[in-house]
């Protein structure tokens, strides 16, 4: 099966889903968002790293910021911050460049490296993406993250590569049903930017009264 274009979804949004699928859903399908501090410091960085007019070659090596990309097999679309595109002897061509070149995806958090997979997925998904795109293999690439100013180098495993195809089919279902889980609340909760519209204790209270009356007592 292809998507069309008009069904496709955010690539970045798999980070979303994995972090909690309700916040997916609140964010993809109700079209709900609201900032914090770990938002607003995340989009700072990434506005510092897109600028799709600039192009850089130093010593065999061609970056590219803000590449846009896609997959119809997936039914995704998005950016990748950084590709790098090695020379090589085995790889793609590319237009107005002579020899071939290797594909190298960096994508870049403003965090440290996660125990969690989602930085992760969403990087495999723009391999996916790529390996669609230039109809080549790619085993690895990076995650730049912004509190540790280092790489972290990903293998591509098959294991990424299946959840996150498994991932973005079930996305699909819910984005077709246009349905949002319920509430479940938990510690992550705290971090999340949506707790004041998600209001996840809200989920764990049998009615609207108990829920108030336990935010009163909080505030005690």
């Amino acid at each position: 099966m292809e998507y069309t274009e008009d069904d496709y979804l955010m690539i970045s949004g798999i980070q979303h889903f994995k972090f909690c699928r309700r916040q997916w859903a609140l964010i993809h399908i109700e079209q709900q968002w609201a900032e914090n501090e770990h938002t607003a410091v995340g989009k700072l960085m990434h506005e510092k790293v897109h600028d799709p007019y600039l192009r850089e070659k130093r010593k065999g090596v061609i970056i590219a910021r803000a590449l846009p990309i896609s997959s119809r097999e997936l039914g995704i679309s998005g950016e990748c911050d950084v590709v790098e595109f090695h020379k090589c002897e085995e790889g793609v061509t590319l237009y107005g460049h002579r020899g071939l070149y290797s594909i190298y995806p960096v994508e870049y958090k403003k965090g440290k490296s996660k125990p969690t997979d989602e930085d992760r997925l969403q990087l495999a998904a723009q391999v996916l993406c790529l390996e669609e795109m230039f109809f080549t293999q790619i085993s690895k690439g990076a995650i730049f993250y912004g509190e540790t100013r280092r790489r972290e180098e990903v293998e591509i495993t098959n294991n990424l590569r299946k959840n996150v195809k498994n991932m973005f089919q079930e996305m699909h279902q819910y984005y077709e049903r246009r349905y949002t889980p319920k509430a479940k609340y938990n510690k992550s909760c705290h971090a999340c930017s949506l707790k004041e519209i998600c209001l996840p204790k809200l989920g764990k209270t049998k009615t609207v009264k108990a829920y108030i009356d336990q935010m009163l007592k909080e505030e005690e």
